[in-house]
Order: structure tokens, then sequence, then C-alpha cells
């Protein structure tokens, strides 16, 4: 999952500009910054930034649309729980017709 500005602020806020890709995920690892905001600065080209602004504009931002879309998609899931399955197995036929060897 992308980040949000204020955890890419926060996990910055002492990186010393300009500064590489490099340079700036040690910076994040040392303010204890999330795995989302590790990923996209791992994830940002390898090059020289000159400030704030541009790392911004290399890195994947959440959006509240996003965060309500996921809650709803969780809301409103279409596949079954394994309870549910369960619960909604039909008799094998041979079985409903020569019923259930107890026997064996």
């Amino acid at each position: 999952m992308p980040t949000t500005t204020r955890r890419l602020h926060a996990a910055l806020a002492e990186a010393d500009f300009p500064a590489d890709r490099a340079e700036l995920v040690r910076c994040a690892e040392r303010a204890g910054a999330d795995a989302d905001t590790l990923r996209e600065l791992k994830g940002m080209p390898d090059e020289t930034y000159a400030g704030l602004g541009e790392v911004e504009r290399a890195v994947s931002f959440v959006t509240p649309a996003d965060i309500r879309d996921r809650v709803q998609r969780r809301r409103q899931h279409t596949k079954p729980g394994l309870s549910e399955q369960a619960t909604e197995v039909e008799p094998h036929p041979i079985v409903e017709e020569l019923g259930e060897n107890r026997g064996s």
C-alpha cells in the first residue's frame, strides 16, 4: 500500500537535502518509518533529490478515497467464508440413494 504525506514527512523530517535515494532510505529507517513508506522510498528512481517536494513527486500516496473504497470492498465481499461453505454442502448423490456406510 502506498504511504501518506504525513508519514513521509515524519520519516524525512531530519533529512539533509540534497540527498540520494540511499541516504533518504537510511534517514527514514533511523526515524522508524513504517514498511509502506520505506517501500515507496526504496522504489524511487536512484537520483539525487533537491528537496521534499521532489521526493513527494517520486512516491505514491494513499488518498482518502482509496481507503474508503478498500473499506467498502471489505464490508461487501462476495467470497463466502469457510463456515458458510460448510453449511451449504449438499450430500453426495450416492449417499442420498444408498445411505451412509457405517460399517467401514
